[in-house]
């Protein structure tokens, strides 16, 4: 039970990690660029899914995924009420 609570506690911090390196420009090569690419691979199995059943909200040229924010409040959740971490 608590290898699950410490998985999804490190997979909800590769997520907010994923969204805070989004809002950077990342040089192409550069080390930030392969954390950035280690963090989509392993998040996006989850989020890409969720953003075809959820697409982004807002127009022109703001629009806002909320999939990330889905997945981050569904861990709290499952960490908090099925599992009581």
């Amino acid at each position: 039970m608590q290898l699950l609570c410490t998985l999804l506690t490190l997979y909800l911090l590769a997520v907010f990690a994923r969204i805070i390196l989004s809002w950077f420009p990342l040089e192409p090569g550069g080390a930030m660029a392969g954390v950035y690419q280690f963090l989509f691979t392993i998040t996006e199995p989850v989020l890409g899914p969720l953003r075809r059943v959820i697409p982004p909200v807002g127009g022109g040229s703001f629009r806002l995924d909320l999939s990330p924010l889905i997945v981050l409040i569904g861990i709290q959740i499952i960490q908090s009420a099925v599992l009581g971490c």
